[in-house]
């Protein structure tokens, strides 16, 4: 069996003697969530709207990630935004790239997380935009 690193080792202790000493709220976090405010709601906006604080700086307005599926006959495009978030491979009808590369920033994470044990950079980017792509799902106006 592979132990935790160190750091993730040393955080799930701290953790349970938060929530057994009755300290910690709820051990639920919203990772995609968290993922989504620190590395896209500074475009497209809080609610996913497209209206973030960048947007002023930006040649392409941010897209509304509220209706990708009513934009794509009612379906989410898992895939399509898979591949745009993940930016390693270029995307056909992407405009001009001018989103960041996320999926070469979570390989240099993992790289550096290899510093307490073994993180596999591929899954690591893969559970990265996943958990992205399943927010921005949970985005979607009905």
């Amino acid at each position: 069996m592979n132990a935790l690193p160190a750091g993730r080792a040393l955080a799930a202790v701290a953790l349970l003697a938060l929530s057994s000493a009755g300290f910690a709220q709820s051990a639920d976090v919203d990772y995609g969530k968290a993922e989504y405010v620190n590395n896209c709601s500074g475009c497209h906006g809080p609610a996913g709207k497209g209206d973030g604080h960048f947007k002023q700086f930006l040649t392409m307005p941010p897209a509304d990630l509220t209706t990708l599926a009513r934009r794509n006959g009612g379906v989410f495009p898992a895939e399509h935004i898979y591949q745009i978030i993940d930016g390693r491979k270029a995307v056909r009808g992407h405009g001009t790239g001018e989103m960041p590369i996320w999926g070469r920033d979570y390989q240099a994470q993992a790289r550096a997380m290899s510093r307490f044990g073994t993180v596999s950079e591929e899954a690591y980017v893969r559970n990265s935009i996943n958990l992205l792509v399943e927010y921005i799902y949970r985005l979607q106006e009905q």
